[in-house]
């Protein structure tokens, strides 16, 4: 959610930290700062805004010093303002912190009685006033950060600098995910190994409960329990090239037409010969009793595909629940269970909690990342990596497909192993899946009735998105990136139960957008398009020739989409409902990379 990074070298720490701000930026912010050494002493530049505010500071007041600390705030206790901005301070310390502190007010009340006088309304600042306090009755830095530790309870990454101590950071990490960097005379912190790729590529992750005392020399870790510890160092494949759009307006523009190459990417490394190729798994794929998937946003939705998938070709009962919501439930699970988590990042907090549970009630568990680096991806027994680059923009696009994709391979490998589909059905579906990249590059080579739909679709207030089967989901895609990026108010149904209540809503001012490719559902789709258009509703068509052409005589406007096998349709229409997205957004005027209130990681419950 947060971002931080901290450097102890031995030349300018400023530069270093901004720019690796920058590289967190995709994560979504409010407000950011920077501390630093100087001459013994912290001094801290801070803005709310735009990093580029924060750049425009440091312009005018230079931050000297070669050790620092700096921040990317996304407002969780306090309104996202310069006296709420990271890092908060004291003369004695800084602190940069990612996560939810939630003993904050009974710790605040303490110190304040204690004498202690706060200037924000966060609940990071407890830690910093805490530390203060330590730090006054005579304690060293590193037995302070110990005894402030034991008192915090919740979720943080944290990074601490001292009054005084010029070559010492101090780091911890309790729920949400913290890396150290090693580079040559000099040490880095940073919330994910795309924040160092410019100063180091060996990077060694903390597990949670630990804290680390870092030095220009080198790193030492402890444990939850305070006892030295060792964490590997392993070679991240990110590396320190800028992160730019090339000759598109924006990221998230940039990363719809890199769908294509995504998803012929994952095609590449998971089909050999037209054959599901898995990595090895510690566990039968054919003793699997059931599924209980869990994911949040658009991870949940292709999450709720392959759950169609699953039941229908692998016949393995699928449980699908948001993460926020799974464990508080505390579902039992089955024997020979498989956990199934769905996640970008990789660090999302509710779906790693998920991950937890399930693990904690005897499940193997199977998560589909793009970060392969991450705490899920070292918490589970087996990862399948989505291999879809970094994604910058906050609204999850090439990430999406190809977590698609590779849950739709993932069900023809279960099925194969339970004998459930035989090779040339196997062989037919997977030549469906590799139709996908080139008809997703028509696609975008011709978005201009996109385009032109986007000015109708700019117009309106409230927006229906109906699907049925495996594109129901891509129904509440449609929705949700409408939402995010342009802040029109849309909602994602299963068609059939528009009926049961939405169709109340339905009148001429209102775009009904439909999912309707040809195939088993076609039929029943069709039906609930005529009770929408005899209420007025202006029905806008996704579908193919064959489909298009049956609902000509309802359809205000018609996306005219490739044709392709049922099975691979909902990858292949989610493109055209998210490029819809982006032009609504950009014709309303709107920051379409980074969204109000929205954040790309997000580490907080």
């Amino acid at each position: 959610m947060c971002g931080i990074v901290g450097v102890v070298g031995q030349s300018g720490a400023a530069e270093l930290l901004l720019e690796g701000l920058r590289r967190l930026e995709y994560r979504g912010y409010d407000s950011a700062g920077i501390a630093t050494l100087v001459n013994g002493h912290i001094d801290r530049r801070r803005a709310e805004g735009k990093l580029n505010n924060l750049a425009g500071v440091l312009g005018r007041q230079p931050l000297a010093g070669v050790t620092g600390i700096g921040h990317t705030r996304w407002a969780t206790h306090g309104a996202p303002t310069e006296s709420n901005a990271h890092p908060h301070a004291t003369a004695r310390v800084a602190v940069v912190h990612n996560g939810i502190i939630e003993n904050h007010a009974a710790l605040r009340a303490e110190l304040e009685a204690a004498g202690q006088v706060f200037a924000s309304d966060t609940d990071t600042e407890t830690i910093a006033q805490l530390l203060d306090l330590l730090l006054a009755r005579g304690l060293a830095p590193i037995d302070a950060a110990k005894a402030a530790l034991a008192r915090l309870e919740g979720a943080y990454a944290l990074a601490l600098i001292f009054a005084g101590h010029p070559e010492l950071i101090i780091g911890a990490q309790k729920g949400a995910p913290l890396a150290v960097g090693y580079g040559a005379q000099a040490m880095y912190l940073g919330s994910d190994a795309l924040a160092l790729a410019p100063l180091t590529r060996e990077i060694a992750y903390l597990q949670d409960g630990d804290w680390v005392v870092v030095r220009r020399d080198g790193a030492t870790f402890f444990g939850a329990d305070g006892q030295e510890v060792t964490r590997p160092k392993k070679l991240t494949a990110l590396t320190g090239a800028a992160l730019g759009k090339g000759n598109f307006r924006h990221f998230m523009e940039k990363e719809l037409h890199e769908h294509p190459v995504v998803i012929g990417d994952v095609l590449h490394r998971m089909l050999e010969g037209g054959t599901p190729a898995l990595p090895d798994l510690p566990f039968d794929l054919a003793r699997i009793s059931r599924i209980t998937m869990s994911a949040c946003g658009s991870a949940y939705y292709a999450g709720l595909t392959a759950k169609f998938w699953l039941e229908n070709l692998a016949r393995v009962p699928v449980e699908a629940d948001v993460a926020s919501e799974f464990r508080y439930r505390t579902p039992p699970l089955p024997e020979d269970g498989l956990g199934l988590l769905v996640s970008q990042s990789g660090e999302t907090a509710d779906t790693l909690a998920a991950l937890r549970y399930m693990k904690a009630e005897g499940q193997k568990i199977l998560s589909v990342l793009n970060v392969p680096e991450s705490s899920m991806a070292r918490e589970s027994d087996a990862i399948l990596e989505t291999i879809a680059g970094p994604e910058i923009g906050v609204a999850s696009t090439k990430a999406f497909t190809a977590q698609l994709t590779v849950l739709a391979v993932f069900a023809l490998a279960l099925a194969r192993a339970r004998h459930v589909l035989g090779e040339a059905d196997c062989a037919r579906l997977a030549a469906a899946l590799l139709e996908v990249p080139a008809r997703a590059a028509e696609i975008l080579a011709n978005d201009g009735p996109i385009k032109h739909l986007a000015t109708r679709i700019a117009e309106a207030r409230d927006v229906l998105y109906l699907g049925r089967g495996a594109c129901f989901p891509i129904a509440l895609e449609g929705a949700l990136k409408l939402k995010e990026i342009s802040y029109i108010h849309a909602e994602g149904y299963a068609a059939g139960e528009m009926k049961h209540g939405p169709i109340a809503l339905i009148d001429k001012s209102v775009p009904v957008i439909a999912i309707c490719p040809s195939g088993p559902l076609f039929e029943k789709t069709a039906s609930n398009l005529q009770e929408a258009a005899a209420r007025g509703g202006q029905i806008v068509v996704f579908s193919d020739e064959d489909g298009a052409a049956r609902l000509k005589n309802i359809a205000a406007e018609t996306i005219l989409l490739p044709t392709i096998d049922p099975f691979a349709a909902p990858i292949l229409h989610t493109i055209p409902v998210q490029m819809l997205a982006y032009h609504v957004a950009v014709l309303k005027g709107t920051d379409v990379d980074q969204p109000r209130n929205l954040a790309k990681s997000v580490t907080v419950e």
